[in-house]
């Protein structure tokens, strides 16, 4: 992700900014630190059966969704042991509490004392793949599938994380062109949620007066951000800019606001602003549950706040759509480094446990499945980030129709393609990062059975349009047609523009002293593409008689059909690439695009036929 930048919005009566500076803020107070106990599944097989009758319109299940307390009675661990493991905790001076569904415990107190409950020994190293070792009494220990969170320096035996490493990355590209839009009507068609409405179909919804009315969705974010900006952008895009339908849940500390300190703070502030402003565009008439997982001393390390603001919104029950445009770490080397108390495996383990539940309640999880193709990191190998789950509508990119002159050059794209630019970017002589949709095979989760079956899955057309060089890529003068077969979980599942050159606005503002800084900012991602399509669920579900629930099956049942509610981008060409892989002629699904994009106008209409 590049360096953030501001930009110019040029609108009668509305008129922003300028340079950004930034102080210090306050030491934040000493929060304890948290770790997660995750729990080993009662009967799994079972759990999973009863995930794919509730969209099974033949079962007796059907729309049988489960509560949390359900889930855990059939499940999760019971209550019994749940206490047992509340005593032995309290032992140690440690607080500690099962998520509703009994499959993650949070864990709380001082470094020290976690160290001496969970018996830690620091990493052998460093490197990728090293753990901090943990072990219970043999009782707990037998219920147990991993502890994630506790991180423990082979150098220090502290609790101080390391910041520089174990961070969030966020799937948000920022564009140096300036916002410039002449009315109000325009700066909504050429910047807001009304381009990807009226783009996909759910305008069409609209003239129904469907608009997420009696909807909830969750908005999963890791850092804090100010209603009010969302607000002021929302009356600027003309949609409904009621700030009280936001309602914040701080899932590991409350920070009382956002207080960037470096660019680093800004793009996160930026990222948490434009997830919300985005799904509560779409959804007008939504109520927003924003999950903020932060820390506000940096001591709890990611991978805990991003289960622990995922676990919250999934045993709160209240949102049938979830959504997050945040990840933390890749399949290939796992975090940027070792030290923490679980593998890359056991983190991805988790994160399906909590999805899987979630699709049990009937609720549908979007997440954003990168920026960068399919090299989320810099290396010779295809690699995905986390999570890759089977429970979650991984969400891909796109790029609309544009011409452009761009560093002195023509740039023409003449209808939507796969995003992947390795074509406006000039000449590049040094190795970099380019832009694309997050696409390819994961390593990790095999190929869900809605999948299988289905023509394009597990094959695949890619061009190699670009050379590994260490710390990135330059462009490959003769890229080459490369066909195969290959095995795991196909991501994406549907894409929707995520080009920052045809990208969105987005509004911040924070405190940099003693004056308030304001920021419209150009932009683009499958950051904006996710949320946006949680807030057209919330739509499609203000039209049903219940929660459509767990939507990858019927996705995938929809779009062999001959009425598919999808537009399938299977051109084989460069022009269609994710810097990596592209399309397969006549073939329903592709690692660029996934099942393409989507018209949420056909997609309700199956849904409903179908319920």
């Amino acid at each position: 992700m590049g360096k953030w930048k501001s930009a110019l919005l040029v609108l009668t009566g509305f008129v922003t900014l300028g340079a950004v500076s930034t102080t210090a803020s306050a030491k934040a107070k000493q929060a304890p630190v948290t770790v997660n106990v995750v729990f080993n599944v009662r009967d799994r097989n079972a759990m999973n059966t009863y995930v794919s009758q509730t969209v099974d319109p033949t079962s007796a299940n059907y729309h049988q969704y489960l509560t949390p307390q359900q889930v855990a009675d059939r499940f999760g661990r019971t209550n019994a042991e749940i206490s047992d493991f509340n005593r032995y905790f309290s032992q140690y001076h440690l607080k500690s509490a099962a998520y509703p569904g009994n499959f993650v415990m949070k864990v709380q107190g001082s470094q020290k004392n976690l160290v001496k409950a969970f018996k830690a020994t620091p990493a052998k190293t460093n490197k990728d793949w090293d753990v901090t070792g943990t072990k219970l009494p043999g009782k707990l220990s037998s219920q147990v599938a991993s502890v994630l969170g506790l991180f423990v320096d082979k150098k220090k035996t502290s609790t101080k994380t390391d910041k520089k490493a174990l961070k969030f990355t966020h799937n948000l590209i920022e564009d140096d062109t300036p916002i410039v839009a002449s009315s109000q009507n325009q700066l909504a068609k050429k910047y807001g949620p009304t381009k990807f409405a009226d783009r996909y179909g759910v305008n069409k919804l609209y003239d129904q007066n469907l608009h997420g009315a009696g909807q909830r969705f969750g908005v999963i974010v890791t850092y804090d951000f100010n209603p009010s900006d969302v607000a002021d952008y929302w009356k600027q895009m003309g949609v409904n800019s009621d700030v009280s339908r936001i309602h914040k849940i701080y899932t590991t500390d409350n920070t009382g606001g956002p207080k960037p300190k470096n660019n680093d703070d800004v793009t996160s502030q930026e990222e948490a602003s434009l997830d919300v402003e985005q799904a509560g565009g779409i959804a007008d008439q939504a109520q927003i549950d924003a999950y903020v997982g932060v820390s506000s001393n940096g001591d709890t390390t990611p991978d805990v706040q991003y289960l622990d603001a995922f676990a919250t919104a999934i045993g709160d029950n209240r949102d049938k759509q979830l959504t997050t445009s945040s990840s933390f770490g890749n399949e290939l080397n796992g975090f940027g480094r070792g030290g923490l108390s679980e593998t890359a495996s056991e983190f991805n383990d988790a994160i399906n446990l909590v999805f899987e539940q979630a699709a049990i309640q009937g609720t549908v999880i979007f997440n954003a499945a990168g920026d960068s193709g399919p090299y989320e990191v810099a290396n010779k190998s295809t690699n995905l980030p986390f999570p890759t789950s089977e429970y979650a509508v991984q969400v891909g990119g796109t790029t609309l129709p544009y011409t452009k002159i761009i560093g002195g050059q023509l740039v023409q794209v003449k209808k939507e393609r796969a995003w992947g630019d390795s074509y406006s970017q000039g000449t590049v002589t040094k190795p970099t990062v380019f832009p694309g949709g997050g696409g390819g095979f994961s390593t990790l989760n095999p190929t869900p059975a809605y999948q299988l079956g289905v023509p394009g899955v597990n094959t695949y057309n890619a061009f190699n349009m670009l050379k590994y060089t260490k710390g990135g890529y330059l462009v490959n003068p003769d890229p080459e047609m490369i066909s195969g077969t290959h095995q795991g979980r196909n991501v994406p599942d549907i894409s929707g523009n995520a080009d920052e050159k045809t990208g969105y606005g987005v509004y911040i503002t924070y405190k940099a002293g003693n004056t308030q800084v304001p920021i419209w900012m150009n932009a683009g991602g499958t950051s904006f593409v996710a949320p946006q399509m949680a807030g057209a669920s919330a739509v499609i579900n203000s039209g049903l008689k219940t929660s459509a629930g767990f939507w990858n099956p019927q996705l995938y049942k929809f779009a062999v059909q001959s009425d598919t509610p999808f537009h399938v981008l299977d051109d084989a060409t460069m022009d269609n690439t994710n810097l990596y892989y592209t399309g397969q002629p006549g073939k329903v699904y592709n690692q660029a695009t996934g099942l393409g994009t989507v018209d949420f106008s056909k997609l309700f209409t199956k849904f409903n036929a179908q319920q």
